[in-house]
């Protein structure tokens, strides 16, 4: 009998961390499957279920390179998500995937990677990132942009303190506060402000829509194509096969097609996300 593609694997959540509190909190969950898992490609997602709540799309986090742990940064946002940050350590979850695309980081070898990220959003793009600083060796030059609305929802903290070790890291808050030194304002304000070169170079970015849409107005007029310019789209899935037909662009199926387009590609589809 053929696997039931909507029964998910179990998995038990091995550690937590509080990124961002408040009204809208995010945790990281760092899962192990109790049994055989699945490995995963940078920029793919995963099912995650509350057995007697639901289930919910989210990125996977965590670098495919790591094989100790899946990692999941959730933003409490919803019946399904507020459950899954009531868990705790040693809890179960159900995890079914993977889903999507992937970045073509192996067609990068050579470029100069910039990561473009606000709020929760670098959490798409953090597996990329932890991916290319694991093989230094095999790109240019690797910088990031991140903000937030202020320091306080800025997530990965301490990680982005560690990785400033090897790379340019330039964050941002949307407005003043005490003591903050770095630059105060929009992420697409602050690339144009630091011009990042678009010669031999990919950006990839994620965060909320108009943070893209400026973003990538702000790397055209930086001299970027548009096959230079790579964003996750995070239109709402429900079933992860392309069966619901609750995540599609046009005749474009986010969960199968998706989540990972160019700008050359995601461009030419209905603006319906």
């Amino acid at each position: 009998m053929a696997e039931n593609v909507y029964i998910p694997k179990l998995a038990k959540i091995i550690e937590i961390k509080d990124e961002v509190e408040g009204a809208r909190a995010i945790r990281t969950f760092r899962t192990q499957f109790l049994e055989d898992g699945f490995t995963h490609d940078c920029g793919q997602c995963a099912m995650l279920s509350i057995f007697g709540k639901g289930e919910s799309m989210i990125s996977i986090s965590s670098s495919p390179l790591e094989k100790d742990y899946l990692q999941f940064s959730i933003l409490k946002s919803g019946r399904v998500t507020s459950s899954i940050h009531a868990l705790q350590e040693g809890d179960i979850l159900g995890v079914r995937g993977p889903y999507g695309n992937s970045f073509p980081i192996k067609k990068w070898k050579g470029k100069n990677l910039i990561f473009i990220g606000g709020g929760i959003g670098l959490a798409p793009i953090w597996s990329v990132l932890q991916t290319a600083l694991k093989h230094k060796e095999n790109y240019g030059k690797l910088s990031l942009f991140y903000g937030a609305r202020t320091s306080k929802d800025i997530v990965y903290k301490e990680d982005l303190e560690e990785i400033r070790k090897d790379i340019a890291v330039h964050l941002s808050i949307d407005q003043e506060e005490p003591d903050w030194n770095e630059f105060v304002g929009f992420v697409p304000v602050n690339v144009l402000d630091k011009k990042p070169s678009p010669k031999d170079a990919i950006a990839i970015t994620c965060g909320p829509p108009i943070m893209i849409k400026f973003v990538i107005t702000n790397l055209e007029a930086l001299g970027f194509k548009d096959d230079q310019i790579y964003t996750t789209v995070e239109n709402k899935m429900k079933c992860g096969i392309g069966k619901c037909g609750r995540c599609n662009i046009g005749n474009h199926y986010v969960c199968k097609d998706g989540p990972v387009y160019s700008w050359a590609e995601l461009k030419k589809l209905p603006q319906e996300y």
